[in-house]
């Protein structure tokens, strides 16, 4: 048995209602929209068919076309126009949107994106004096200014405009600007979840009086990488958006799908995973300037050059990430009881602690807010992930009077604080959530769609379920669960760290892959059915195409067998995960027990059984004395996996049993001799019948306890008046006659043999001594 390492939580059963009766479409598609919320056949087409017409009109957005006019006053007497952009990948696509919106309008502008290092998140004074200094007019930010009431204020001191478009949380106060455009402060703007460039792209199409398609690339790039929901309008434009990233134009662009290596159709993982990774990279260790100029650039040298530089930030990124992951890790006590991770560290680079903040939190199942100390300044900046029970941005606002600033939202945010108040805000943060959660909050789900049998999953499953994407936040892949028993399994990768499992039913096979998951490999046992679930794809290698599962999660539900018989050295620390119980079965606890992991307790088995209770673990070393004192022990324990470990060095089983006629011959012999010291004579003896040293013991020690000789210091002679007596009333004679049925039974049966004894011991059923002597 094998615990998943998630919580599978299951859709609820709702019948396909009769608003989604369409022939075209099918039931599994069908099933899966409803659990979409897509309940009739007219919302099923317009979530199956994307629409460029089904995009909300951008006048819906309140102040935005106050915020046009001004904009085009401001190009008709020639005023400067900045572009306040952000340094993320939402925030770049933003503001090379905006950036060619002004060029197409023919506008006297910049733009200017602060340094994470220097000048942290969002609009600032400093820069906005300066922007007054150089003549600025009108200022537009793009995915960022919401929270920027100080500098609002500072605009309007200094004769600015300030036109705010974003779409992060509002909070109470909002900043005093000539025009805030933003879908959560629009009551008649029905869609909420828009990214930065989302709401960049509706000014830009207000600005410009018609539907900007050449920016749909550019849209596509912003939304996926800032992991607002793909639904709705966000979902068209992700649609779209792919298809032109597809056929990009841009010098940029395709020097950037150069160094991903992505060629043919443009998906959301590409983006998710390769593109937008690279664009935020720039801005995580230097100025995002240069993600600009990528996307800016007509020249497809200067592209390449830039895209270039660009994959080697980003490899420098993964290197500063996997070093900071391995350092934070050492910072958190396992024993300690932390529902929020907070670590600090001076030198830390501050472009990168989100990415390890989401590595801890997937690590540990717990929000992770993860700083850098400024001693220059006496502060810590950060950034914070968090899990999907606990509202990162609520909870901290209830903590405001601790930060020097914050912003963000219900999953991640960004902040400044005060050194001295880091452990308060560990101490409070902590002491909310364990107001809020249970354990059981903390660990993370893995929603499932469907439990389908092997059949099922072909190639024309997978072309079903691509009517569904682009797959993203609000709209996950579906994942499936399969039950099956695996024809094969093993480690794969380098390292081992990866899991290939292999099903097999009639004539058609599928591969299941778990990248991160060969640390499960041991826990498959011979014969035992598994359940899998993860998302359904084509694998494509050396211009074949395959069907593949790619697994999230498994779990064994059976009870187990694993068999170590005839292994001297079995390492079982793969076993021991430290949550579940574990116990050690011995005939004498060894002195040395280094090969046993102190997690494990020993016991022999002398021990009660009274005493013991459910185990989920039990690693059987030695074969007991008495197979029904085993049978009792298992039957108490009641073990979900049981590991046979035996090894032997002498076999009563494989050795020859001396025949009645061999014990005849071996008192004949000693009749005639009158007395024989085996001492002297054991070697001949040997000789004589082909026996072994071990087999003229025995016989000897079963004549003496019948009181057919007698035996003193290796000498032999004839007791002259003995009691007839059979052989079988030896307790020698039977315990070598026992110990061989144990052997047969424990150490030399089959697999399946071993296991089912094992099963009706769990099961309670009695095990008849015919049973036994057949090795079941």
């Amino acid at each position: 048995m094998l615990q998943s390492m998630m919580k599978w939580k299951y859709r609820e059963m709702i019948d396909v209602p009769a608003s989604l009766e369409s022939n075209n479409i099918s039931p599994l598609i069908k099933e899966l929209l409803v659990q979409r919320g897509i309940t009739t056949d007219e919302s099923a087409q317009e979530f199956l068919s994307p629409d460029l017409n089904q995009l909300n009109n951008p006048r819906n957005l309140a102040n935005i076309e106050q915020a046009a006019d001004r904009v085009h006053q401001a190009i008709a007497h020639n005023e400067r126009i900045l572009i306040y952009g952000d340094y993320d990948a939402d925030g770049v696509s933003s503001t090379t949107l905006l950036l060619k919106t002004m060029e197409e309008l023919g506008a006297d502008f910049d733009y200017y994106i602060p340094n994470r290092f220097t000048e942290g998140y969002g609009p600032n004074e400093k820069a906005f004096r300066e922007a007054a200094r150089n003549g600025v007019h009108v200022i537009i930010t793009v995915d960022t200014g919401i929270a920027s009431v100080n500098e609002a204020m500072v605009a309007k001191e200094s004769g600015i405009d300030l036109i705010i478009t974003d779409h992060h949380e509002p909070q109470e106060q909002l900043p005093d600007a000539f025009a805030i455009i933003h879908p959560k402060c629009s009551p008649d703007y029905k869609f909420k979840e828009l990214a930065g460039v989302g709401v960049a792209f509706k000014f830009a199409q207000q600005l410009l009086g018609y539907f900007p398609n050449q920016f749909l690339d550019l849209v596509a790039i912003g939304t996926i990488a800032d992991l607002v929901p793909l639904k709705d309008e966000n979902r068209i434009f992700a649609y779209y958006g792919l298809q032109s990233l597809t056929t990009a134009k841009r010098p940029g662009l395709n020097a950037l799908k150069r160094v991903c290596n992505i060629n043919g159709d443009v998906n959301e993982e590409d983006v998710g995973f390769s593109i937008g990774p690279r664009l935020n990279a720039v801005g995580r260790l230097q100025d995002a300037e240069l993600a600009v100029q990528l996307l800016l650039t007509d020249e497809p040298d200067e592209a390449d050059d830039i895209a270039d530089m660009v994959q080697s930030l980003n490899r420098e990124r993964q290197k500063i990430v996997s070093n900071i992951v391995q350092e934070a890790r050492q910072m958190i006590d396992p024993m300690e009881d932390q529902g929020v991770i907070v670590v600090a560290k001076e030198g830390w680079n501050q472009g990168v602690l989100g990415i390890v903040a989401s590595n801890l939190v997937r690590k540990y199942d717990r929000p992770a807010i993860v700083l850098s100390i400024l001693p220059e300044t006496g502060q810590a900046k950060g950034s914070a992930r968090s899990i999907p029970a606990f509202n990162l941005f609520e909870n901290c606002m209830e903590l405001r009077e601790l930060f020097a600033a914050f912003g963000g939202h219900s999953q991640a945010a960004g902040m400044t604080i005060r050194t001295e108040n880091v452990q308060t805000l560990r101490d409070e943060l902590n002491r909310l959530i364990n107001q809020q959660l249970s354990e059981e909050d903390f660990t993370q789900e893995l929603e499932i769609s469907k439990t389908i049998a092997l059949p099922e999953m072909n190639e024309l499953l997978v072309n079903e379920i691509s009517q569904l994407a682009p797959f993203g936040m609000g709209n996950p892949k579906p994942i499936f669960q399969l039950d099956h028993l695996p024809i094969d399994a093993r480690q794969i990768g380098s390292r081992k760290n990866h899991l290939k499992v292999q099903f097999r039913q009639e004539n058609m096979s599928i591969d299941g892959i778990g990248f991160g998951l060969g640390h499960l490999y041991p826990f498959i046992s011979s014969g035992t059915d598994i359940s899998v679930a993860g998302e359904i794809g084509i694998n494509e290698w050396n211009g074949n195409r395959k069907v593949q599962l790619v697994i999230k999660d498994m779990k064994i539900e059976g009870k187990q067998l694993f068999d170590h018989r005839g292994r001297k050295q079995i390492d079982i620390a793969p076993f021991v995960d430290g949550k579940a119980s574990h116990l050690a079965v011995f005939n004498k606890i060894p002195d040395e027990r280094n090969y046993i992991p102190e997690e494990i307790r020993c016991i022999t088995y002398e021990t009660d059984i009274d005493s013991l209770g459910k185990e989920d673990t039990v690693y059987l070393y030695d074969l007991p004395e008495n197979l029904n004192t085993l049978r009792q022990l298992i039957e108490k324990i009641d073990p979900n996996n049981l590991h046979a470990c035996f090894y032997l060095n002498n076999s009563a089983y494989m050795n020859h049993f001396p025949t009645r006629d061999d014990f005849k011959w071996f008192y004949v012999l000693v009749m005639k001799k009158k007395e024989i010291n085996l001492n002297d004579n054991v070697d001949m003896i040997m000789r004589a019948k082909n026996w072994t040293k071990e087999q003229v013991l025995f016989m000897s020690d079963v004549f003496f306890e019948l009181g057919f000789v007698r035996m003193e210091k290796g000498i032999i002679t004839i007791n002259s008046n003995p009691v007839k007596r059979d052989l079988t009333e030896s307790s020698a004679y039977q315990k070598r006659i026992n110990r061989a049925e144990i052997e047969k039974v424990l150490y030399y049966s089959k697999y399946e043999e071993l296991r089912n004894w094992f099963l009706s011991c769990v099961q309670g059923c009695d095990i008849s001594r015919e049973e036994v002597a057949n090795g079941l």
